[in-house]
């Protein structure tokens, strides 16, 4: 197995910054609303922003993986009811 690269690291640290980023215009724009409330949620019971943005980012990066996966369009439904799970994350696929 290959150590990672300077360019695997720079992959990752985009597409986190990417999708913090979507995740900051969802909770800004009120849209889906679950974002907003989520966020809420859980600044309510104690977790920090970051933490916040980290799990509602892997929520996102989840159902993005689950669409390429399955050759389908966003799951919108589905993506709300996973945020409204958190801090439960969604189940690993096997």
């Amino acid at each position: 197995m290959s150590e990672p690269t300077d360019i695997d690291n720079d992959e990752e640290a985009f597409a986190e910054h990417t999708l913090i980023g979507a995740i900051e215009n969802q909770i800004e724009s009120d849209n889906p609303p679950a974002a907003k409330a989520t966020f809420n949620k859980l600044t309510l019971v104690g977790y920090e922003r970051e933490e916040i943005l980290n799990l509602m980012a892997h929520v996102l990066a989840f159902e993005i993986g689950a669409m390429l996966d399955e050759g389908r369009a966003f799951d919108a439904q589905w993506y709300e009811t996973a945020l409204r799970a958190l801090p439960e994350l969604p189940p690993e696929k096997e």
